[in-house]
């Protein structure tokens, strides 16, 4: 008798894809605990939240180390790391942004377009990994661009700035009428962390 098809499925998981699938589920529920600020204004959803992202790191270096050293790594790792990465470190850090107080509509748009930057740049290296990976062990010598788990950095300025009581209508840096929208000076750190990500020039050795 035939098992379910999830199952099956589940049975070619290695140990790193499991990792991989924590990091996705801290960041999914980072993005919830930043729902639940926005709705309730408890600042302990906000703090929860951005404990999350450094817990998602660790799953994120955690599943490439036991890849490597177990030989499981593969295109269908690459692929689920990219996914998850994409909600930890895109999707997560830009709805903490937003439930901080950078909801006007020049802030979606550099939200935005830092999300964007971040899916194009891990799309950018899954297509390049094995061209820039020089010897068997499959290991990337360096990155083009900041790797988009970096955007703990703006996690962690939120988290200060909550902690300041800076947040909200305090948030850092005020807010600016341009034109017919609403810009919050603090959203430009989203836009240049997204402008590093997509740089071709600079090069960054992977540790």
């Amino acid at each position: 008798m035939n098992q379910p098809r999830h199952f099956s499925m589940l049975r070619g998981f290695h140990l790193a894809d499991f990792l991989t699938l924590g990091n996705a589920a801290c960041g999914v529920a980072g993005v919830f605990c930043a729902m639940a600020y926005a709705s309730q204004g408890v600042l302990a959803y906000f703090y929860w939240g951005a404990a999350l992202a450094p817990a998602a790191f660790a799953f994120d270096v955690l599943d490439g180390r036991v890849a490597r050293s177990r030989h499981t790594q593969g295109p269908f790792g690459r692929e689920l790391d990219s996914l998850a990465d994409v909600i930890s470190f895109g999707v997560m850090p830009a709805a903490l942004g937003y439930a901080a107080g950078l909801n006007g509509a020049w802030d979606w748009a550099a939200l935005l377009y830092f999300v964007c930057c971040g899916v194009s740049r891990l799309a950018r290296y899954n297509v390049t990994a094995e061209a820039l990976a020089q010897d068997d062990s499959g290991k990337v010598k360096y990155f083009e661009g900041t790797p988009i788990p970096t955007s703990v950095v703006l996690v962690a300025v939120l988290a200060f700035a909550a902690w300041q009581g800076r947040i909200g209508a305090q948030i850092y840096g005020g807010a600016w009428a341009l034109g017919p929208a609403t810009l919050h000076p603090l959203v430009l750190l989203y836009v240049l962390s997204g402008s590093l990500m997509i740089s071709k020039t600079l090069r960054i050795p992977k540790l």
